[in-house]
């Protein structure tokens, strides 16, 4: 069976590592998104699924757009008979999806239909969801709205982040994949519709989704606060000595009693720094003011001068 694999993001680096190694199926290309500035020195880098293939004679094909004319006949040239898709970031057009012999395959980093979208990983967490899981799905025009042909469910840790559901997950993808494609060589691979009546968004997240919104009940701020980390990392503003304000990124907390006006420091001292929320209170752990190292709370309170 040959495969054709498209992606980009680090979650996506163990399902194509599998094909490589697969003595079942034969990898024949790679597509990706182009190498982009990346980082605070915007130096040119490749994409995670670029550099894991980096050194092979395997084809790789880097489209600025898939849905070009170009691009479409360079994919139907290499013949596939499964394209499959993980964290890609381009949305395939049916020129794409019709050039496989037998089928189309994303594999979603949710249990469709919840969290349909860019960001599945941290609306499960935010969410308090106590499992998730990979969809491996068959693909159409729509925002993950195919058939499903199976899953691989989960569950949730209590003190998840975004980054470790995210390994978790890529970790899991492989595994989904092989068991799929076995589906489809034998060709007893089913295809059960999504329930869009169950259906919820997961819409991608920019830098401003992670603000803090201290209005909220602490329970609710503490799992964005993992679900953010890394990305696109949960924070408020604080003010210096001075009164300006700054971004101060939280990347962990823990729930504790306290009352106060919302967002109001109860505490910062010598113990760390507790701000309330609509109910409770949070205990910043660890905190990075913008421009500054990742510390501990405490650290941060003893070398800063917070004004209300």
């Amino acid at each position: 069976m040959r495969i054709l694999f498209i992606g980009t993001g680090e979650i996506g680096v163990p399902a194509l590592r599998a094909l490589q190694q697969s003595n079942e199926y034969e990898l024949i290309g790679v597509v990706t998104q182009p190498d982009k500035p990346a980082g605070r020195d915007q130096r040119i880098t490749s994409p995670p699924i670029k550099q894991a293939v980096s050194g092979t004679t395997l084809p790789m094909l880097q489209p600025a757009k898939i849905k070009t004319p170009d691009a479409v006949a360079s994919l139907q040239a290499l013949h596939s008979d499964v394209i499959v898709v993980m964290a890609y970031g381009q949305i395939l057009p049916r020129a794409v999806l019709d050039l496989p012999r037998l089928a189309c395959l994303n594999l979603h980093a949710s249990l469709l239909p919840r969290w349909r979208g860019a960001a599945p990983i941290q609306a499960a967490i935010a969410s308090g969801d106590r499992e998730t899981g990979i969809t491996v799905m068959y693909m159409d025009e729509g925002l993950d709205t195919g058939d499903i042909l199976l899953q691989e469910p989960l569950e949730i840790s209590p003190s998840e982040t975004g980054g470790s559901l995210h390994d978790r997950l890529g970790t899991a993808a492989p595994g989904a994949m092989l068991a799929a494609l076995r589906q489809l060589a034998q060709g007893n691979a089913p295809r059960v519709p999504q329930g869009n009546a169950r259906a919820t968004l997961a819409p991608k997240l920019n830098r401003e989704s992670g603000r803090i919104d201290w209005t909220e009940p602490a329970e609710v701020i503490e799992r964005k606060i993992r679900a953010f980390n890394p990305w696109p990392g949960a924070f408020t503003s604080v003010k210096d000595a001075s009164g300006k304000p700054r971004n101060l990124k939280i990347h962990s907390a823990t729930i504790v009693d306290g009352q106060a006006p919302a967002g109001a420091i109860i505490c910062a001292d010598e113990r760390g720094l507790v701000l309330a929320a609509a109910d409770r209170a949070l205990s910043l752990q660890e905190v990075q003011l913008e421009g500054k190292r990742r510390m501990s709370a405490a650290e941060f309170v003893r070398g800063t001068r917070l004004t209300s």
